[in-house]
């Protein structure tokens, strides 16, 4: 099963490329964020017609999230679950893919350190943490995936000194990611890659990405029934190349399990 995760950064805006990519690369789910629609305008008939189900949150035209899937869906949940601090925003949505429980996440920027949107964002992640375990166990096949907005070290930055007095490389923003990893999960993906300087997240301005200056705060977390089958992690970086596209590459994991 190939599992993928992409900040698509408006979905109307990137349609074309996301229908391109599908076709392309065909993963067996995909998660996106920042959809920037309503529920309403969420294309899946278009989706279907590539062979994916689909769930959609989305409240307004800021944030959202969805799960595609060629691999069925089943028991989707939007947002956190029942008797948990609802969120205002449309940052979470679950289902479950071929008996995988995936998790489609678009964690608070944070802002600025200090902020009422940063203290947001660590609740948020605390939240998260009891959503997992309102809906699922750390012994079945579970991945989180999704724009974290937190760089887990400075080795996912590409200059940690320009980044000392700002949200995502915080003490705290990284001690509730370990938090939420704490529960059962693995960063696949560092595991493998443990010293490579590759990002998902490259700012529009001053050339970043031809500079390769980026961040990478995009990235799937998997229960350790899951992550002890897998076989590649990779970034996506010709996605980001070409013509409008996201700020952010589509992240891939391979795990190999029966579908």
């Amino acid at each position: 099963m190939i599992i993928a995760t992409w900040n698509v950064n408006s979905l109307k805006a990137r349609m074309p490329r996301v229908e391109e990519w599908l076709a392309d690369v065909q993963p067996d789910v995909l998660c996106m964020q920042e959809t920037k629609m309503k529920d309403a305008a969420f294309p899946a008939l278009t989706f279907s017609g590539l062979g994916y189900e689909c769930v959609h949150h989305g409240i307004n035209q800021w944030n959202g999230v969805a799960i595609l899937s060629r691999v069925g869906i089943e028991d989707p949940i939007d947002g956190f679950a029942p008797g948990i601090e609802p969120d205002p925003d449309a940052r979470l949505i679950s289902a479950t893919c071929g008996g995988v429980r995936v998790h489609s996440v678009y964690v608070p920027n944070g802002r600025e350190i200090g902020h009422e949107h940063f203290h947001y964002k660590l609740s948020w992640l605390d939240r998260l943490v009891e959503h997992l375990n309102s809906t699922t166990s750390p012994d079945r096949h579970v991945v989180v995936a999704g724009d974290w907005n937190i760089a887990p070290t400075d080795g996912d930055v590409w200059e940690p000194r320009i980044f000392q007095t700002s949200t995502h490389v915080t003490p705290e923003e990284r001690g509730a990611l370990d938090t939420v990893k704490a529960w059962g999960l693995t960063d696949t993906f560092r595991t493998r890659h443990p010293e490579e300087k590759l990002f998902s997240y490259y700012d529009y301005q001053a050339g970043r990405f031809h500079k390769r200056e980026g961040m990478r705060i995009d990235f799937l977390l998997a229960s350790e029934s899951l992550a002890s089958t897998n076989f590649f992690d990779i970034v996506d970086r010709n996605a980001r190349k070409g013509t409008k596209p996201s700020d952010h590459a589509p992240v891939l994991a391979g795990y190999r399990i029966k579908v």
